[in-house]
């Protein structure tokens, strides 16, 4: 595993009683990148996020993290290490105001996550940290705001601060757009941009646009393998990956 490579899987399997959800997918992430991971319905990227970040196990291959197999690591292990994920279903905890979102999110470091009964004080210390992170997601204003009343696209914003919170060196987003408005979409596409500049970014996304624009890298999946890989230019002019987005009259059209 050379010194640029962040996150590695070889020949990673997954099979559910017979069907094969992820075939044998060699993937690369380099340091300090953006890398996307997109594909039709059903083409193995969730399966493949679960797989890397311990939610499932795999049936063959490895996955390899700064050179540290972790294939067997359990998903709050992963996440200690530095490798942290949402998820594609908006989580927060409605009725806790924005600020103590963010607040729940950097106790979890610290052990004291649950310690709801501990006086309001002693939580203080956390504040100026959790509001630096409203700050870098454009939620500052709507920190005393209870999270549940934040229209999606916010909340999107808001996992993304409380994930940030858990300082990840690898943050795997897993379609971070999915049912946004363009405004949202524009807004959440310049955070991505802004949070990769210290660090490495996994996502699963189906906006081609935004992957385009933002990307460094793109491994394109079909029926759980990899069907093609490289700079957006590349892969877009893939006729496999036009085919397997557009079907076989665009191809030859």
């Amino acid at each position: 595993m050379d010194s640029d490579t962040v996150l590695e899987a070889r020949g990673l399997s997954r099979e559910f009683k017979g069907f094969v959800a992820v075939k044998a997918v060699d993937l690369r992430v380099r340091r300090g990148t953006i890398h996307a991971l997109i594909g039709p319905n059903g083409a193995g990227k969730s399966t493949v996020f679960n797989l890397l970040t311990g939610f499932l196990a795999p049936t063959r291959g490895r996955i390899l993290y700064k050179g540290r197999d972790i294939t067997r690591a359990k998903p709050a292990d992963v996440a200690r290490m530095g490798l942290v994920r949402s998820f594609q279903i908006s989580a927060v905890f409605p009725h806790l105001s924005v600020l103590e979102n963010v607040r729940v999110a950097l106790q979890r470091p610290l052990g004291t996550s649950f310690h709801f009964w501990k006086p309001q004080a002693g939580l203080h210390a956390l504040h100026d940290r959790a509001h630096a992170l409203l700050e870098a997601v454009n939620l500052a204003d709507r920190a005393a705001r209870p999270a549940g009343e934040l229209p999606y696209g916010r909340k999107r914003a808001l996992e993304i601060a409380t994930t940030l919170a858990l300082d990840p060196e690898v943050l795997l987003l897993d379609e971070p757009l999915a049912g946004m408005g363009h405004e949202d979409i524009e807004r959440t596409a310049a955070l991505i941009r802004r949070v990769a500049a210290h660090r490495t970014v996994l996502m699963v996304e189906h906006n081609l646009s935004v992957v385009a624009d933002l990307s460094d890298t793109i491994t394109v999946l079909r029926r759980g393998e990899v069907l093609a890989e490289g700079p957006y230019a590349t892969v877009s002019r893939d006729p496999q990956v036009v085919e397997a987005y557009l079907g076989t009259e665009a191809v030859h059209a």
